[in-house]
Parts: structure tokens; sequence; C-alpha cells
């Protein structure tokens, strides 16, 4: 288990992160996801034992490896792994001999590679050299280098950065399935939103240094603490609303609000909650739509002039200047002013 307290960590009296606390359970895989420059990195190095918080405590498995002011545990001796965005494989060394460069006592050698190379699918292809390899095989060749030595944490900073975006998602799929059956607890740096749902157990959203909202991915992508939360993990709409009695009063008409208090607030819902139905309670002009293949996705204004998108699956799209009714199908969250 990894457990971080507190962290807070600046450069040049420029704060970097700000109280950053986490947890991370044995087996888990955890995801740190936000916008670039958000401490995503830094916080993977202090981790990683390869820069020091200014405060806050760092727990790996109940043994606190921190201890700012105190003595620091070095990062040869934390049991962490780390495979960076480049990967770093040795050039002149096969694949086999890149594995075991990461397994220290030579009489586990032998099986501890065979064992490897069969996690990661490469025992064919042990003698090859890095540039004889795909990028997806390099890619699991890097993470059984990091897999070699039984660490308690696997730390990947942005690992498929460099990968044709036709390839990310297979490559993605089979390093989760991987790390999976391996069972190791790993925390991955993205700042893709698509990799970070499809990648995590536990989604941690970081930006401007800070932790912003944690849990489980369907929970934060549908249940976000803040209009920038659910601004980063994808499109959506803000309609401002007055809420009585639970119930608000808005353009896209009268919504349950259960649990939120009386008074102007502002309500987001994701534009794939939004859909076309005949019985729909609000009429809509079609601005324009793009099709994307896998979905399409139609602006619309309302009757008042504003703006909404909605992410549409059917085969036929609505035209240009088209007059549609459409209904609200999914959760809705409510943010007030205050």
């Amino acid at each position: 288990m990894l457990e971080l307290e507190k962290i807070n960590k600046s450069f040049d009296q420029h704060a970097v992160l700000t109280d950053v606390s986490l947890q991370i359970s044995k087996g888990g895989f955890g995801v740190l996801f936000g916008p670039s420059g958000g401490g995503k990195s830094t916080l993977l190095r202090i981790i990683a034992g390869l820069d020091t918080p200014d405060s806050g405590r760092i727990l790996l498995d109940g043994r606190d490896v921190s201890l700012p002011g105190r003595k620091y545990v070095p990062a040869e001796d934390r049991k962490v792994g780390l495979v960076f965005q480049d990967l770093a494989l040795f050039p002149h060394l096969t694949v086999g001999q890149n594995i075991e460069f990461g397994i220290r006592t030579r009489p586990e050698k032998k099986h501890r590679l065979s064992e490897l190379l069969e996690l990661v699918r490469l025992t064919e292809l042990q003698d090859r050299l890095p540039h004889q390899l795909s990028g997806g095989e390099q890619q699991r060749v890097a993470v059984a280098r990091a897999l070699a030595p039984a660490p308690d944490l696997l730390l990947l900073d942005e690992p498929f950065a460099n990968l044709d975006a036709s390839l990310r998602s297979k490559v993605r799929a089979e390093m989760v399935d991987i790390l999976k059956q391996a069972g190791a607890t790993v925390i991955m740096v993205t700042h893709d939103r698509e990799e970070a749902l499809g990648s995590a157990d536990h989604l941690m959203v970081m930006s401007s240094g800070r932790m912003v909202q944690a849990g489980l991915p369907r929970d934060v992508y549908e249940h976000p603490s803040t209009l920038e939360v659910a601004g980063l993990l994808g499109d959506g709409n803000v309609v401002a609303c007055t809420v009585r009695d639970e119930f608000a009063e808005c353009a896209l008409g009268r919504i349950a609000a259960p649990g939120i208090k009386d008074g102007t607030c502002r309500l987001f819902v994701r534009s794939e909650h939004l859909q076309q139905s005949a019985s729909g309670e609000i009429t809509v002009r079609v601005k324009d739509a793009s099709y994307f293949g896998h979905d399409a996705l139609a602006n619309l204004v309302l009757a008042d002039g504003a703006c909404l998108s909605m992410r549409q699956f059917e085969d036929v799209l609505p035209e240009p200047g088209d007059e549609i009714r459409i209904s609200v199908t999914g959760p809705v969250t409510f943010f007030h002013s205050d």
C-alpha cells in the first residue's frame, strides 16, 4: 500500500505541490490525471525518491520513506520501479539482457527471466535488440525490466506518449492486463483522459499542484467535484438554473435536484447525456454537426441563444438549421456560485 500525507514541494519559492494526499491499495492501479504542469511528474519523482518533499510523509506498506529533516530513504532502497516516457532501454543489450539488468541475485536470474518473458509474451524475441522491436514490444521490455526486482510499487510516467495513436489503446490494454496479472501496485501519470478513464481503478485528478478529486473513474466522470474537473474529463454543458424544493428550473426544463440547497446555481450535464427524442421537453436548433466515426457531436442553440453540445451515436445526423427535441438522459451535477 502507498500513502501520501500532505506532500508539499516548491522550486524557487514557487509552489509545485500543495498538501497532496493519496492512498493506493496493494495491487491497485492508480492514475494521476490532469493538465501539463499540474505537478503529476514531480509527485511521481518524489514517490520514487528522485526528489525530496519540503514536508509531508510517504509511507510504503506502513514504512515512512520520506522523513523530511531526518534520515531519507534513497531511491535504490525503496523497492520502487520506474518506467519513463522514453523507456531508456539499453540499445546494445538484447531483450533478455535488458530484463536481466533488473535482477540483482544471480541464482534467480534464469528462472525470473523466463517468468517475465512469459508474462510479457516476449519469449521468442529474447535475443533481439531494442531497435528490432515494435513500439509496443519495447514497451513490454521496459515494464518487464521494471518488474524484475519485484518492486513494491511501479511508477509509469506517461508510458504511451511516444506511440502512434493507432497503437496506444492496444498497447495500453496489453500493459494493464500484464500488470494486473503480475499483481503489481501501479501509479501511472497521464494527461490523456481516455487513457486515465480506461486504465484506472482509482483515478486521481490533479491541477495546479493540488489533488482536486479522487475516486472510482465512473464516479469522478459522472459526479465531478468542480467545473474544472468536469471539463478536464470530457465535453459537457453548463446551464444556469434556480433550485427550489429539490427541483431545478432551467433552459433544459425541470430537473430533480435531491439534496441540493435552494438558490441559483449552475448545472453541468455531459454531452452524451443529451439525446434527441420525439418526446423531448426542449426544442433546439441545430447549428452544425461533426462526424467522428464512432459518434458525432452536434452543436445546438436554445431559444434564448445559449449553446449546447450533444454527442450522438445514431447513424443519421441532424442537418444544420433543423429544429429537434432533446431530453436529459443521464446524471447531472450542480455547482453553487459560492
